[in-house]
């Protein structure tokens, strides 16, 4: 996506503002997992602590694990479908109530549902754990969970990092095993992982700012503990490998500056490929997580997924 001289100034002097921020900070991969997780609801990270918004309520959902449940934001006036949202985090980080806010717009924006899945996170569970929750999430709102919610069973599905990489396998375990995948509009994938062996954009940059090797390597462990790579290119689990025909449309969406680049980049072409309508935007400068701060290419990437979502429901 082209952006303007000024824009991209910008965007440059938040990275390194931003860069000079984390040089402060241990590394991820060295802070006990559960210490990063309280960190993320205090005032101590680079991400500021989440508002939450008093109308979100939880909703239990039926799993094989247990104890799932979807954060819910409703719009106002009648709903038209669902969205569902997958966070990101690495597998290990995060919650379904750290988004509140731009969730709140979103639902807002678009007259969708959304419903922000609280997946079991690892290591304490390793995959298949979180796929399997957004599974039993998809199919619950499938029988009759998107009426509950006040909606018609009209879904997308879409999410951030580990969350976009979630929302495809997600895609593809309801199109294989419930011939269901027809029964979504849309997918919103933001700088998802889709390669978890790695791909060369990810292996090859030099000083990232946010997403290390190093701590893309941890969340991946953590995800799948004891796997080589050749194990993590199953297209189970790396759906860049997995036959993609029959998928919704999907808006994919990446900076220049992510070392996931790649991931997008091929996933996109291949999903143009299998026949599925891609729309690709990349933005300069970007770096991994870019739309989560208030800088211009963050609020031009939000607005682009808001449009995008709908569309979907125009009809």
């Amino acid at each position: 996506m082209t952006i303007g001289v000024d824009l991209l100034q910008e965007t440059r002097a938040f990275n390194e503002g931003l860069r000079a921020l984390i040089e402060t900070l241990p590394a991820i991969e060295t802070v006990p997992v559960e210490a990063t997780r309280l960190s993320r609801y205090e005032a101590g990270g680079i991400f500021p602590p989440p508002a939450f918004v008093d109308e979100a309520r939880w909703v239990d959902i039926p799993s094989r694990g247990g104890g799932l449940r979807a954060r819910v934001l409703a719009p106002e006036g009648e709903a038209v479908g669902v969205f569902v949202h997958i966070h990101g985090g690495g597998w290990t980080l995060g919650a379904a109530d750290q988004q509140d806010v731009p969730l709140q717009q979103l639902a807002r924006d678009t007259q969708l549902v959304v419903a922000s899945i609280e997946y079991r996170l690892a290591p304490e569970h390793p995959y298949p754990a979180a796929l399997d929750d957004c599974e039993d999430a998809a199919l619950w709102l499938l029988d009759g969970g998107a009426q509950q919610l006040g909606a018609p069973a009209a879904l997308s599905i879409g999410g951030e990092s580990a969350g976009a990489h979630l929302s495809v396998t997600t895609l593809l375990r309801l199109r294989d095993r419930h011939g269901a995948a027809g029964a979504f509009r849309a997918a919103n994938l933001v700088y998802g992982a889709f390669d978890l062996s790695g791909t060369p954009s990810r292996r090859q940059t030099v000083d990232p700012i946010l997403l290390t090797d190093p701590g893309m390597r941890w969340f991946t462990e953590n995800f799948l503990p004891g796997l080589d790579d050749e194990q993590r290119r199953d297209p189970a689990i790396s759906p860049l490998f997995a036959d993609l025909a029959g998928l919704p449309p999907a808006l994919f969406t990446i900076g220049t500056a992510d070392p996931l680049l790649d991931d997008t980049l091929f996933m996109a072409a291949r999903w143009e490929a299998a026949g599925n309508e891609a729309e690709l935007l990349v933005y300069a400068g970007g770096i991994h997580a870019f739309n989560a701060f208030p800088i211009g290419i963050g609020l031009a990437a939000n607005l682009a997924q808001t449009e995008f979502l709908r569309a979907a429901f125009a009809d």
